[in-house]
């Protein structure tokens, strides 16, 4: 196979020989997978048990996608999203981690981050918002720190969505011809976009020096959005020993019937529209 193909075959679903995902079967297997993260969802309250789940991945990668996938038919109170602002002056005073600490799972709770501590290993290093030695530092103790999460009982899962150049590119360019979407496009990601390379080389540092035993990093192929969602989902049910908690049917009681009128206050309703 000739290099180009051989690039092709490794960016493109389509080039792999995968027909594309209808709408129809998406929705069938995502439906399947919901039904497992409710039972995961209600075997970590049961069995008090913490999950911590790290996203990154270029601008476009398809990390909030797949955040919202997860999300959306589970408890906010269990599955916890973290999306961290810029750091204020007086974080940025801190110890580096610590302002990540306090959003750390307690028992009952999956902690999602869009983005994470990795940050430093990244977008900071590469942007110039961190010295080459802090970035340095930050690698060689994010692994004993992740060691010592595992070691407190946190089942840590991190994924990095890997995008194509194109796709990447071709996803930018809809968010900025979008209305709903442009809030998506911040003068950051414009700045980010011309260093391809630059982040590259600061991902593959990122792995050599914390893709460990006890704190793996897994990719995921990303420019077919339906199939990374189901993959990244598939994959996450596989690493978590989860067991359907015992529950027992609920059976609408009857209403208690009363003499008395129900209350005809003068409720404000809204127009409707549609």
């Amino acid at each position: 196979m000739a290099k180009e193909d051989k690039k092709r075959s490794e960016e493109e679903p389509e080039a792999r020989g995968k027909e594309k995902l209808s709408g129809k079967d998406y929705d069938a297997e995502m439906y399947k997978l919901h039904v497992e993260l409710v039972k995961v969802q209600e075997w970590v309250k049961a069995k008090q048990r913490k999950i911590c789940i790290v996203f990154e991945g270029r601008d476009g990668a398809g990390k909030g996608g797949t955040i919202k996938a997860i999300t959306e038919r589970v408890s906010p109170r269990v599955f916890r999203v973290i999306a961290l602002p810029t750091p204020t002056e007086r974080q940025k005073s801190q110890m580096y981690i610590q302002r990540y600490l306090p959003h750390f799972p307690a028992g009952g709770e999956i902690v999602i981050w869009d983005r994470s501590w990795y940050n430093r290993a990244g977008v900071e290093r590469v942007m110039g918002f961190c010295t080459d030695d802090q970035a340095k530092r930050f690698l060689a103790l994010t692994p004993s720190i992740e060691k010592t999460m595992v070691e407190s009982g946190i089942l840590l899962l991190k994924y990095w969505l890997e995008v194509s150049m194109d796709e990447q590119t071709r996803r930018l360019e809809a968010r900025n011809n979008d209305q709903r979407k442009i809030w998506k496009l911040s003068p950051m990601d414009i700045k980010s976009y011309t260093k391809w390379y630059e982040y590259g080389r600061a991902r593959d540092d990122m792995f050599k020096a914390t893709d460990t035993a006890w704190a793996p990093w897994y990719v995921v192929r990303s420019d077919d959005k339906r199939r990374a969602r189901l993959n990244i989902i598939s994959h996450l049910l596989s690493q978590i020993p989860y067991e359907k908690v015992p529950r027992e049917k609920v059976k609408l009681p009857k209403r208690k019937k009363e003499k008395e009128k129900e209350p005809d206050y003068p409720r404000k309703f809204i127009p409707e529209v549609y």
